[in-house]
């Protein structure tokens, strides 16, 4: 997909998932707590605090809860308005993410990423959704083992394309954890440890209990961050 900035002057990258916003319809959040209520406020306000128009923010999936391409231009255009430049990745809520190519001509300030990568500075940024890991909640069997596989395709796409361009390093996003605690391993890390990957970051897991089953720190030479909103505090971190 090609460079978003130079590779001179490399701009700060952040890094958040799970903005589940709901501009179009009424889905308030705060069932999933009291720190939940108007997130969505607390999160601009943050966001403007820490985000300067040169940085960039990788958002990790679960973007909208809409349904549909029109109602999710609410919330995409909230993330437009916001300072920075945003590249987004799927997660499993957002059924409305349909056609790449109509999607990266809404704006010039947000790419979304399948099958690609973007360049910032001599980083690479790739990305995928990932999908439910045996020892994950839900996890289901054969039928999640088999959307695994169709994943670990789209994430080699996008780190074979990332390699063309000879990266200093990858950051890789995806929604879903790469590996569940306290194995921490997976079909996932073993991919990623063929790459010159040197950070993932994924979101997906909500609550203090959940924030334990995902894998954290460094491995195989790898940071692997958790980056899911409420995790955060509502702020993007730096990466």
């Amino acid at each position: 997909m090609g460079s978003m900035e130079s590779k001179a002057n490399a701009p700060r990258i952040f890094a958040i998932a799970d903005l589940h916003l709901s501009g179009s319809q009424e889905k308030p959040m705060d069932v999933f707590g009291e720190e939940w209520k108007h997130h969505d406020v607390k999160t601009a306000e943050n966001w403007k605090a820490a985000i300067g128009d040169d940085d960039y923010v990788i958002i990790a999936g679960d973007i909208s809860w809409a349904l549909k391409f029109e109602d999710a231009l609410p919330d995409l255009d909230w993330i437009h308005n916001l300072p920075g430049k945003k590249i987004i990745t799927r997660g499993n809520h957002d059924l409305w993410w349909h056609g790449i190519t109509k999607l990266n001509k809404l704006y010039d300030d947000v790419r979304f990423l399948q099958n690609d990568h973007i360049m910032v500075g001599d980083t690479a940024v790739c990305g995928s959704r990932g999908w439910l890991l045996p020892g994950a909640d839900g996890y289901s069997g054969e039928t999640d083992d088999r959307i695994v596989a169709r994943e670990l395709i789209r994430m080699r796409l996008s780190l074979d394309a990332a390699m063309k361009e000879s990266p200093g390093g990858i950051i890789f996003a995806m929604h879903f954890p790469p590996a569940v605690a306290p194995k921490n391993r997976s079909v996932f890390t073993d991919l990623f440890e063929q790459y010159p990957v040197k950070q993932v970051v994924y979101g997906h897991l909500h609550g203090k209990s959940a924030f334990k089953k995902g894998v954290k720190g460094e491995q195989g030479g790898i940071l692997y961050r958790l980056v899911s909103i409420d995790y955060l505090d509502f702020c993007p971190v730096l990466i």
